[in-house]
C-alpha cells in the first residue's frame, strides 16, 4: 500500500504493519491507523508514529528506558481487551516528545509527555494512549553533549 506523508514523503507500507488505535490519541481521536517508523540505525532513539488517516500528523516517540525511566502501571480489563493482550512481553511503552514553546520558562531541548505514554501490543498491532492521573514529575530530554 502506498501512503503519502508530509514528513516522510511517499512510502510503500505493508498493510499488516499498520497499528490500530481504536480510540485514537488524545486530541487526535479521528486518527486510528498509524505506521511506526524509526531512524535507520541499529538501536534507534527516535521512533515516529505517523498517522495514516491524517498525513500531517506524526508523533516523535522515545523508549523511556533509554533515559532511565521505568514505567509500572496496570491496564484495566477494558484496556487489555482493547490492546488484545495475551502476553505482557508483547507490550511496548513509548513516550511522546515535544519541543517546548519559545516563550516557556524551560530551556529544555525536548520534553516528554510522561503522563500519557503510548502503549503498543507489537504482536496484535494495537495501540492506545494511557492517561496516568496524579503522576507528578517533569522530564527533560537533552542530548549527551549538553550534559557534559
Amino acid at each position: 500500500m502506498k501512503f503519502d506523508s508530509t514528513r516522510f514523503g511517499t512510502q510503500e507500507i505493508d498493510p499488516k504493519s499498520i497499528l490500530t488505535f481504536p480510540v485514537g490519541i488524545a486530541g487526535f481521536e479521528n486518527s486510528t491507523r498509524f505506521k511506526l517508523f524509526h531512524e535507520d540505525q541499529e538501536n534507534p532513539v527516535i521512533h515516529w508514529l505517523q498517522s495514516i488517516d491524517e498525513p500531517d500528523v506524526a508523533f516523535a516517540l522515545v523508549d523511556p528506558a533509554k533515559f532511565g525511566l521505568n514505567y509500572e502501571f496496570a491496564l484495566t480489563d477494558e484496556e487489555e481487551k482493547l490492546l488484545q493482550v495475551n502476553n505482557t512481553a508483547d507490550i511496548a511503552v513509548l513516550l511522546i516528545t515535544y519541543k517546548p514553546q519559545p516563550d516557556m520558562a524551560s530551556s529544555a531541548n525536548i520534553n516528554a509527555n510522561i503522563n500519557g505514554p503510548i502503549v503498543l501490543n507489537m504482536v496484535a498491532n494495537r495501540g492506545m494512549q494511557k492517561i496516568l492521573v496524579g503522576l507528578k514529575a517533569d522530564i527533560t530530554l537533552k542530548p549527551e553533549s549538553a550534559t557534559a
